[in-house]
């Protein structure tokens, strides 16, 4: 299948391999929209969808088996990267992973927290990226 990168932002991490990222994580046949999006757009999406009026750094919808969106928040990203000593592009990639586990049914824990470390390390990005 394949995985469809759109922006509403201003810009965000081109260089990051989210195709071969999600098919490590979800596999070749999944489908999914990656969408970067403002604060406006993410917390409207919070408020709509799971009645929480807060700024959301990452959200995942799975819409079918094979199927789902995950909705970044560029600002609040490059925002909190800083406050985790990482680089924006690592933390990104640690969003979109968190993101793409939440699709495959993890929910928080020790057990989505080694998974996460993993395909970082999988994909060599570190702190310092």
């Amino acid at each position: 299948m394949s995985t469809t990168i759109s922006a509403t932002a201003r810009s965000y991490p081109k260089q990051l391999p989210y195709a071969a990222i999600t098919d490590a994580v979800l596999g070749k046949r999944y489908e999914l929209s990656l969408v970067f999006v403002g604060r406006t757009r993410a917390q409207t999406l919070n408020k709509t969808t799971r009645g929480k009026s807060y700024v959301p750094n990452v959200l995942s919808f799975p819409l079918t088996d094979a199927t789902g969106e995950i909705y970044i928040t560029l600002e609040v990203a490059k925002r909190e990267a800083r406050k985790y000593n990482m680089s924006q592009k690592t933390y990104i990639a640690y969003l979109f992973v968190h993101g793409l586990l939440h699709l495959k049914g993890y929910d928080h824990g020790e057990q989505m927290e080694r998974l996460e470390q993993k395909f970082l390390a999988a994909f060599k990005l570190s702190s310092r990226d």
